[in-house]
């Protein structure tokens, strides 16, 4: 009677057991269906609220453009004062002096020196990425001449751009402009510290666009802007600026040993890039994977063409995009999406303005007698070694 009421009494604990365990279930499942739900719901919000705050951002843009413009024409219509001093006191306070510093076996020391500018009230600021390469300390000084500590966020050593970011500053913010609407003769004005020399502005004209300008692991920076604006060591990374007072370029580099030539990065490129160097620290460039030269007449004899136009593929990159979609050495590569490619420079343009990895292209290419035409994946250009 004992051992039948004792197995009554466990089974009885053992149905209440499995009854808690699956209560206990339950609920967990009801906790998690409940949890993803408002997770997702909060992922959507977030998403919304970040669309909401480039919306924002894109709108104190636009209104900061237009009070230039409407402060450019008065001050054109009221003073004798040359424009460019306008334009300076503009854009001066958003213009800052980087210095950067390594570490040694003796302590940090002094590295690099250049110039960026505020892009906006986060205090991100833009820059070269060859003035705070290496640096294991980096500092900005502001025209107030406060000095605060910045870390990196995102560089592109392809594009030489790199984000920085302050936290102890009121910032004054540039306006981005578009440098696809510039014209060649058209003046422009330097603001940067060459030589550690804060606060200079130089001024000339834009003396031609579309140039290349060459980057690491061969690649080249499309797009580029040529200007005759005196720049010297120290301007890197400073504002290129038009006479509405808009950032259209970064000044970037000099031709050694010439007079009048130095480039700048142009402001598409930078604000192409800006979003995925703010949000993730890199940028992916598009790439198809192959190497060449552009058609000249030897070339063209050499291989039967009665033109001088396209890209003779000199070598496919084992692996690559245009390598999986059947591209060959010895091919002449003269379209893409139905654009006329004419040189190397065409391609690198047409892939950096309106692809990204993964997008599908046809490319049109010539091979022997027979025009081809490929459908090939773009993939990530490799980051430099």
């Amino acid at each position: 009677m004992n051992t039948s009421s004792s197995e009554t009494a466990s089974a009885k604990w053992r149905g209440i057991s499995l009854i808690l365990v699956g209560i206990i279930f339950l609920n967990t499942g009801i906790f998690a269906y409940v949890y993803l739900n408002r997770q997702t719901d909060f992922d959507e919000f977030q998403s919304q609220f970040a669309g909401l705050l480039d919306q924002l951002f894109e709108n104190q843009q636009e209104i900061q453009r237009l009070q230039q413009k409407i402060e450019i024409i008065q001050y054109v219509n009221q003073s004798d004062s040359p424009l460019i001093s306008k334009i300076f006191n503009l854009v001066k306070d958003s213009v800052v002096l980087i210095k950067t510093k390594v570490q040694t076996v003796t302590g940090l020391q002094d590295h690099a020196q250049g110039s960026g500018f505020v892009y906006d009230r986060n205090g991100h600021i833009i820059t070269n990425n060859h003035v705070i390469e290496d640096a294991d300390e980096i500092s900005v000084t502001f025209t107030s001449g406060n000095i605060a500590k910045a870390t990196l966020v995102g560089t592109d050593p392809y594009s030489d751009i790199a984000v920085i970011k302050v936290s102890s500053e009121t910032v004054s913010t540039v306006v981005l402009g578009n440098s696809s609407t510039l014209i060649v003769g058209e003046s422009i004005v330097a603001i940067g510290n060459p030589f550690g020399l804060s606060g200079t502005v130089t001024a000339g004209i834009i003396s031609q666009v579309g140039r290349a300008l060459s980057a690491p692991g061969g690649y080249r920076i499309v797009d580029v802007i040529q200007l005759d604006a005196a720049i010297n060591p120290g301007n890197s990374g400073g504002p290129l600026v038009n006479m509405w007072g808009e950032v259209v370029g970064m000044n970037t580099a000099i031709v050694s040993g010439a007079t009048g030539v130095g480039f700048a990065i142009p402001s598409d490129t930078i604000q192409r890039e800006l979003p995925s160097l703010i949000a993730t620290g890199h940028y992916s460039h598009p790439w198809i994977g192959i190497q060449g030269y552009d058609v000249d007449p030897d070339i063209a004899a050499d291989i039967g063409l009665n033109y001088t136009d396209g890209i003779f593929v000199s070598e496919v990159v084992f692996g690559g995009p245009a390598a999986t979609a059947g591209v060959q050495a010895n091919d002449v590569i003269v379209g893409v999406e139905g654009v006329r490619i004419r040189d190397f420079n065409d391609l690198s343009l047409y892939l950096e303005r309106n692809t990204r990895p993964s997008d599908t292209v046809t490319v049109t290419l010539i091979r022997g007698q027979q025009k081809l035409h490929m459908q090939v994946v773009v993939g990530e250009r490799p980051q430099p070694s």
